[in-house]
């Protein structure tokens, strides 16, 4: 069986200057099976056709927030009301687990100084609890991870981590249980309109907000909250840095 693991993230994930008002960094997997994802991307592409007529309108959380380019039809309130009760659905109701790193820049800062590669350690995060996830599955499975390009440099970056995971494995988890999923990595660019990456893209932005502020109302997250992989009970799919 075949899945996909779709990440994107919100927020910078450098540590020189740090948005006081958005201190964290979050990167977001979402992980599907091919057949799930399917019913998935049919939904998603009802959806932009029943509003826009056009299934090439690619969802982008800040987008939606500020009601901006394709979303300023939100600003009818009719419109804004069948968008979010569809979109909600979809994203309540579709078959899928999230796995997500969040880092909490000043605390990590004093606790591991600004040399960390923040990304590469919630990629790795990811990757670890991804196969976790998939030793739960019946039979052979293989894996895609589907990245969004993020310059030529980042990418490089990005592959050249991935590839010593995937060679030498991390502390939790040994290359040889990386490599019997067979995994693959692919870097895809926003125009591509990958309704996966998209998912992850708005799942990032209420993530981090709880991270921020985890006593104020977050209806969004807490839509979400039981989407986070769990084994046995116990939640395994967020990890919060430091």
């Amino acid at each position: 069986m075949k899945y996909y693991l779709f990440i994107d993230e919100s927020g910078d994930h450098g540590l020189a200057n740090i948005d006081q008002d958005f201190p964290v960094f979050v990167l977001c997997g979402v992980i599907f099976s091919e057949s799930g994802y399917h019913v998935f991307r049919e939904r998603v592409n009802k959806l932009k056709m029943d509003l826009w007529g056009n299934s090439g309108i690619v969802f982008h959380s800040r987008d939606i927030r500020k009601h901006e380019k394709e979303f300023q039809i939100l600003f009818d309130m009719d419109k804004k009301k069948i968008f979010f009760e569809r979109l909600n659905g979809i994203i309540a109701e579709s078959e899928y687990s999230i796995l997500a790193s969040a880092i909490q820049k000043k605390e990590f800062i004093q606790k591991y100084g600004k040399l960390s590669n923040v990304y590469s350690i919630s990629l790795s995060f990811i990757l670890e609890r991804t196969i976790f996830f998939l030793d739960k599955i019946p039979g052979p499975a293989n894996l895609e991870i589907i990245v969004e390009k993020r310059g030529k440099k980042e990418d490089l970056t990005l592959s050249k981590h991935y590839n010593e995971v995937h060679s030498i494995g991390t502390f939790y988890v040994t290359p040889e249980r990386i490599q019997f999923y067979k995994t693959k990595l692919k870097f895809t660019s926003k125009k591509e309109n990958i309704n996966g990456l998209q998912l992850a893209d708005l799942l990032a932005y209420p993530i981090a907000r709880h991270v921020i502020e985890p006593e104020r109302l977050n209806l969004a997250y807490d839509q979400l909250e039981k989407k986070f992989y769990e084994d046995q009970g116990d939640r395994h799919g967020l990890k919060i840095y430091p």
